[in-house]
């Protein structure tokens, strides 16, 4: 079974707003909103693509009840605690006259480290030996910067495969305790080196640095429209990005995880894993919002996938 944790949920509301202006009255065209948070994220995908998950994570208020109904009314299953306060809403602005995307995101809930424990405690209780868990996004205010590293060490030593998707400090803690996969993005990597690393060359040296240190079985560096990068104890393979109509970048890289987690759990050889996430992630940035693409246009775009082993 595949675990997603969201500690820091939202609401995500999606506006088109044609040449947005900062100091400007602007007029929105169109408008949605999906229960988002990187976790939840995955495991909407997860869905599509014809596997099962469990999402938890930690909500507030109507906001967060809006969420659970939203992801009842998906067929997820589901298990969060309610936190005091409300749930954020973050705002997605999407400008497809100027090809940008804007993020205005809310602070969220304060969380007590008793919530995160309890979270924690019923998470234990149900994850067998190989089962996956994914832990993405960023942490609510209340929660120690450690979270992360004190997760993957229970998860790690119940017997889970942890997939850690983080930036920062919450990366480098997460690191100290040996997460089976890493998926940063390049920038990411970049920030952890404190260094501008561009080529898959440099990113594969980081990544193998990486791995070596912290004991990571497998990383892999998300490059945006270049494609991204998978590496291995055995290989590297460097997937090209497809080049689609783009409906709202946000959730790319989550989509990406969901299908780096499918995968595991089913099983597949490192190609397939490649051909797949590949897929998958393009196939989300054509959506609008941070809805979930349908398996039928991944599995169409699953051929063009180009990759080479390094």
């Amino acid at each position: 079974m595949i675990y997603t944790v969201t500690l820091n949920p939202a609401l995500d509301k999606t506006v088109e707003i044609p040449s947005f202006a900062i100091d400007s009255v602007n007029r929105i065209t169109a408008m949605r909103t999906d229960p988002g948070g990187k976790g939840i994220n995955v495991s909407k995908v997860i869905g599509k693509l014809g596997g099962k998950s469990i999402a938890s994570g930690i909500l507030g208020g109507t906001t967060g009840q809006a969420i659970m109904s939203a992801l009842k009314d998906m067929g997820l299953e589901t298990f969060f605690l309610f936190a005091d306060g409300e749930t954020r809403t973050n705002l997605k602005v999407v400008d497809k006259t100027k090809h940008t995307n804007t993020d205005i995101n809310e602070p969220g809930l304060t969380v007590t480290e008793e919530l995160l424990d309890a979270l924690l405690k019923e998470l234990l209780e149900k994850i067998k030996k190989d089962d996956i868990v994914v832990l993405s996004g960023s942490l609510p205010k209340g929660a120690p910067k450690n979270t992360y590293g004190t997760w993957v060490k229970c998860c790690r030593e119940a017997g889970a495969k942890t997939i850690l998707d983080a930036d920062g400090e919450l990366l480098m803690e997460g690191l100290k305790e040996s997460p089976y996969l890493i998926k940063p993005n390049h920038h990411e990597l970049s920030r952890l080196f404190d260094t501008t690393l561009e080529t898959p060359q440099e990113l594969e040296k980081a990544a193998r640095k990486l791995m070596e240190e912290n004991k990571v079985e497998k990383v892999v560096v998300s490059m945006g429209a270049a494609g991204a990068l998978y590496v291995t104890k055995d290989a590297t393979i460097y997937a090209e990005g497809l080049k689609v109509p783009v409906g709202s970048t946000v959730g790319a890289g989550d989509s990406v995880v969901a299908a780096l987690a499918f995968a595991e759990e089913s099983g597949m050889s490192l190609e397939e894993t490649v051909r797949l996430s590949t897929a998958t992630g393009a196939a989300n940035v054509m959506c609008s919002g941070t809805q979930a693409a349908e398996y039928q246009v991944i599995k169409d775009l699953i051929p063009k996938v180009v990759f080479q082993e390094k």
